[in-house]
Order: structure tokens, then sequence, then C-alpha cells
């Protein structure tokens, strides 16, 4: 069999259309093409924009240059987009303050930005209510804010705090590590590590890094050899020791954990199945690695280690996770202990808080929390104001435990709870003026997706709304690698409501709302039910009457950027604006860029078989735009010129196909950021700019003016 896409192959002979933007007829750039095709098992697939996988060759920084101009030229001729920019900054303008913990030399921690700081800065205090001084500020790392910090670790002894940056939203890691008692730096100072912290153990610590890559593709080639090394502190990196590899899967992920008593080394191995291996060694009687689970068949997350004890969660035997125990020195599988059976909600997390733990559920995507003994007995559950998010602090040396709680209309509140009475008190809460919660309401709904299959869907609006088919819906949604969707609080999503908007978040198949079922209902050749829940979704707000196609928005990223591209493809007519940001856009070659190996459980490779590299092309967005005068939705592509996790490759080849594509006059761009990366860490100003981009562009395109309410 041998499938030639035509449709790629026209459009990079034919260059950039016109594009309709603010009612002038603008022209696309030409991207760099050549006639690249790929063979897959037969299959023969055109690959025209292949030069744009270079994100480094002046062909293609020129074309990225020359499509800023144009979605810059569009946006500047937006008449609210300034006003829209100070609204999105005035919510954005409140004081963020994160849970406390308790560390071991008796402080407590906790971060804290005053409203629109670029990154938030890490706070010290004797005691609750006393006076904070700063213990690490973020925004002296760098003039712009793009220098973001991504975990703090400090020592069990307390003599040392090591934190971890990244740099312009990279995925690579830096480890520096500071005097905790005098604030100083050390000389100290790791790179080239990934998807680590730092795990300590005497006067050193663990770490996961990858050896150096090659000068020019760092953000770009595919990342083997993942290792963990100890580092001493007062060495150089050049002396750290090798504790852990495996050469024979070069592609597995290895994480370091150590309990904070420092008896035991854990090593996690990841990135071929959709879960973790385990094994342990002692660090105290030396021996050999022990193997606790063999596979990466299950999900398996450490609680931590007592009365010579591992507590963990595991989804092996329970799709929705059980909490189990093992004795370290007969760590074997066999020798597992079930301590909490498998319940009706899906175990997301637990913690120990003193003598007692902490399990955190979810049931429909939202939180429920308990609180247990060590032996497995329910005591009592932590009452919440509504469905919601809980986070946690709470550690296994003290009987302090601190909640916060967060809703699509409930920004974050913290609590402190005593163990003794079960008794919550309000610590902190959130306060945003100009803006009036009590006039919206939050509701969750179940619509039927095309199988049959029932899935929830939340919707936020403002109150009184009244449902005439007009009002403008921004649907988001995920559906894919486990991740669940629950209720959240978004300063920037606001100013949407207050125009009328209505916020939907779907809860596709492929997430973790349901367990492990709900996983595979939406992965590999169940890829389709994903999309077909979210055009469901659509089609539900529009058969409800609460919008119509003209006034509909769809948004997602990374994962949800493929869920956006492939539905505009399926079903171009439903919709009126679609952002698809850093998506994964093209499923022939995905596994190809750093870490996109790594997805392989969610979605196959084109390597497989025959049958998946069909099945993938069925789908990929780059390669199913159509091509034949089928108008599509107005088209916004964001990514940033420093995301090693989907790399821009991806939305440049689509942005390129798209804009050469006969799709209509609706505006096809590409927003490109620079200094940036995923998303994680990005400082505020960029945050305040992305969206006021983003939301003029949808308003524009919805024919609404924020300014005339």
């Amino acid at each position: 069999m041998k499938i030639t896409n035509h449709n790629l192959l026209m459009t990079a002979v034919m260059g950039g259309l016109l594009c309709s933007c603010n009612g002038q007829q603008t022209k696309y750039p030409t991207a760099p093409s050549d006639d690249t095709t790929d063979e897959y098992f037969g299959i023969t697939v055109a690959d025209p924009y292949r030069p744009l996988e270079n994100d480094t060759a002046a062909a293609t920084l020129k074309w990225v240059e020359e499509e800023n101009a144009v979605t810059n030229a569009y946006l500047d001729k937006i008449p609210f987009r300034s006003a829209l920019r100070e609204r999105l900054t005035e919510l954005n303008n409140y004081k963020k303050t994160g849970l406390p913990s308790k560390e071991k030399d008796g402080k407590y921690y906790y971060f804290e930005n005053d409203g629109l700081q670029n990154q938030s800065v890490l706070y010290r205090t004797d005691s609750l209510g006393g006076t904070p001084e700063v213990f690490l500020d973020p925004n002296k790392l760098s003039d712009d804010g793009t220098v973001a910090l991504t975990g703090v670790s400090h020592s069990n002894d307390g003599r040392y705090t090591a934190y971890t940056i990244s740099r312009s939203g990279s995925d690579w890691t830096e480890i520096y590590v500071m005097d905790s008692k005098t604030k100083e730096l050390l000389p100290d100072h790791i790179e080239w590590a990934k998807f680590t912290s730092a795990n300590w153990q005497g006067d050193g610590f663990y770490y996961s890094a990858y050896p150096r890559p090659e000068a020019g593709k760092e953000f770009s080639n595919a990342n083997e050899n993942h290792q963990i090394y100890y580092h001493k502190i007062g060495t150089p990196q050049s002396q750290d020791k090798l504790v852990y590899e495996d050469p024979k899967h070069p592609l597995h992920f290895h994480t370091a954990y150590v309990p904070g008593s420092e008896d035991y080394l854990f090593v996690f191995g990841g990135g071929e199945g959709i879960g973790e291996s385990m094994m342990v060694k002692s660090l105290r009687g030396g021996g050999d690695w022990k193997v606790i689970e063999p596979t990466q068949d299950f999900s398996i997350s450490p609680v931590g280690v007592a009365d010579g004890k591992l507590f963990f969660i595991t989804t092996k035997g329970a799709q929705r996770g059980r909490l189990m125990t093992v004795e370290l020195a007969n760590a074997g599988t066999d020798n597992w202990v079930e301590l909490v059976p498998e319940q009706e909600g899906v175990l997301s997390s637990a913690s120990f808080a003193g003598d007692k733990m902490i399990l955190k559920y979810q049931k429909d995507a939202a939180d429920q929390v308990y609180v247990y003994d060590r032996s497995g007995k329910k005591l009592n559950e932590i009452k919440l104001p509504t469905f919601g998010t809980v986070g946690i602090s709470s550690d296994k040396d003290n009987n302090e435990v601190y909640y916060s709680f967060t809703s699509f209309t409930y920004p974050s509140a913290r609590y402190s709870y005593d163990m003794a009475t079960g008794e919550s008190k309000q610590i902190g809460s959130t306060e945003i003026k100009n803006f009036n919660f009590d006039d919206y309401v939050t509701e969750q709904v179940f619509y039927t997706s095309k199988d049959g299959t029932k899935v929830p869907m939340f919707i936020t609006y403002k109150k009184g709304l009244e449902r005439n088919g007009k009002n403008p819906v921004y649907l988001y949604g995920y559906g894919g690698f486990n991740v669940s969707l629950p209720p959240s609080f978004s300063p920037n999503r606001l100013v949407w409501l207050e125009n009328g908007g209505i916020y939907a978040q779907a809860n596709l198949r492929g997430g973790s709302e349901y367990g492990e079922e709900w996983h595979q209902g939406g992965i590999k050749q169940n890829k389709l039910n994903v999309f077909n829940d979210f055009i469901a979704a659509a089609e539900y707000m529009i058969d409800q009457k609460w919008t119509s196609p003209d006034y509909l928005t769809i948004e997602g990223g990374s994962n949800g950027g493929l869920l956006v591209g492939a539905t505009v493809n399926l079903r171009p007519d439903l919709f009126k604006v679609a952002i698809p940001r850093v998506g994964v856009m093209d499923m022939m070659r995905y596994h190809k860029f750093t870490i996109g190996w790594n997805w392989a459980s969610d979605y196959g490779t084109s390597a497989d078989s025959k049958e998946m590299a069909e099945y993938l092309l069925s789908y990929s967005p780059v390669h199913n735009i159509k091509n034949d005068g089928t108008k599509y939705p107005a088209i916004m592509v964001t990514t940033a010129d420093h995301d090693d996790r989907v790399v821009p490759a991806h939305s440049f080849k689509y942005a390129a196909a798209l804009q050469a594509a006969n799709t209509g006059n609706a505006p096809k761009l590409i927003r490109i950021d620079s200094k940036a990366g995923h998303g994680a860490g990005k400082p505020m100003s960029k945050v305040i700019d992305e969206y006021t981009d983003i939301y003029s562009f949808i308003f524009q395109n919805l024919g609404i003016d924020p300014t005339k309410k």
C-alpha cells in the first residue's frame, strides 16, 4: 500500500495564501521547504517542511522573524488590546501565598508573590505570623524573570539548601547550594541535570543528569542515558560519583529517592511503560540492589519510610490505586501488604502527618481528603467547601498540617488542620479587587460521547445567564498521560467570565479521572476516543443552547495542543476560534526529538507497526489539514524558542502547512515567544503578554469588544 500526502506536497509548492487580518489581506511568509518523504511500512509520507526542524538554521530564523511580524501586525491593530492588557494586569495583581512547611531547622518556609513579581519569593520565619525574611529571591537571578526556581531541597541536618533552576523555560536543570544559616551561595554548581531534585544524604546529594549535549542541539536532540550521580559538597561536578546507570536501556529515566532517615536509596525507572520500576539499596549496611517492582507496567509513588517499612501507592492490582507497605528487609513484590484497598475514588496522593496519614482521592475529578492511622483505618474526613482541588503540607516528624483549597471561582484559601480535634481553621485567603465571585457559579454535567461513554465536564458562568445559543464558550481539554483536570483557579480566566463568557472544562479519556481504565481508554489505538469526547463536549454545549459554533473557542496545550489540532481537522465546522498551544503536531516523528520517545506509552510510534503508523497518520494534525476550501476557524498557534519538551518544530510545521492550505479567510497565525519554554516557570510579565494576545485574538474573532460590556 502506498499513500502519498498530496495536501502537504501541494501546499509546500504553493507558498503562503492570504489572511483576512482585521479586514486587510496579509500574505503569509513562505516557509523553507524541500521534497523530503519518509517510508513507513510501505506508506510514503511527504514532509515538505522538514527544514523547519532545524530551529537554528538561518532560513528558519528568518521565517520565525517574518511570522512574528505578521502576528504582531495583526494583534497591534486590535483596538482593545491595550485595555485588555491593563485589565489582565489588574486581575493578576494580588498577593499569592503558598502553604508553609516546617523544616529540620525548626523554621517555616513558604513562597509568596506580592502581585506582579515575575517569580514568587521564598521566605522563612521562626513562627507562623512572625516577621519573615527573604530566604531566596529568584527575581534576582535574571534581569527579565526568565530564570525560574523549580525546586528547593533542605538537607536533613538543616545545614544546606539545594535549589534547582531552569533558564528561559527549558527542561534543563541547574543545581546550586546555599548555606542555610547565612544564605551564602556555595561554589557547588551542577549542569545538564534534568527531571530531578536534590536528594540529600550526609554532606551531599543524589541527582539525575544526561551527558553534556552536542553544542547547538541542546534543545532538540533526543536525550539518552539518564544517570544518577552523588555530589559531595565542596567538590566540582567532575568528581561526582556515578551511582546508577542502565546502558541497556538508554531511553529510560532514572530518579533517586532518599527518605529522611537517609538509610536507603531508591531508584525509580520510567520511560518505557505507563508506570515505574522500583529498586532499593541500603546506605548503611551495604549490599546489592533489591528489586521491589521490575516492570514499568504500574504506577508506583513512594509516601515515605517508617518503622522499617516503605509506604507507597500503586496501581498494581488496583486501577484506581491502593496504599501498600513492604518490609525493606524483604522488599520483593511477594511481600507487599495492602494497607488501604482500592476505593471508589482514585487515590491521587498520601502523606505522613505525625503518626497518622492523609490520603487524597479524586471522585468525578474533584478532591476528597481523609485522615487514616498507619494501620490503614480511616479516622475522619476533612470537609471541603465545594468541589475543588486541595494542596497539603504535612510531615512525619510533627503533627502540624496545612492545606489549601481552590476552585474555578474560589481563589486559594489556606487552612491549618488540628489532628486531635479534626477541626480546620482558615489562616489565609486570597483577595482580588474589582471582581465579585458571588456573581458566578460552577456546575458539573455528564454528557454522552460517541460510543456512549459518560464524560464529566465543569461549566462556570455568571448567574442568570440565558441559554440562547449566543454565549461565548471557552472549551478546554487535555486527555492524556494519566493527567487529571480537577477544578482550578486562574485570574486570567476572569476576564473571560466578566465578558459573558462560559468556561467549560471537559475531563476526557486518557486522563486519570477514573483510574487506569479511563487512561487506557484514550491511548494508542483508542486515541480517537479523546477527540470524540472533545467533539461531544462541544456538541453538548451547542445542543443545550449554551452556545453555537459562531461563539465557540477551543484551547489546549502540549497533548492538549494535539487535541485542538486534531479536533479542528475532524470538525472545523464546530468552532469559531482555536488556540493550539505548544502542541504535538507531527505524530509520525514526535519520538525523534528530546524526550518525545517517552510518550510512546500513550501514543505508540510510527515505527511500531504498519497498523500503528496508519493510525497515527490518520489523525496527525500536520498531515490532515484540509486543502479543499473547507472553512477552518480562526487559529493562533503558540510555541516558544526554548521549548525542549515539545520542540517548536511541531508548531512551525503545522503553522506552515495551515497557512499554505486553502482553509478559508479566517486568520491562521503563529505566536513564537522568545526566552520561553513549555510553560513551567514562565515569568508573570510573559504570562500577561501571552494571555493578552490570546484573549485579544479570541475576542476579535468572536466580534466581542471587552471594553463595551
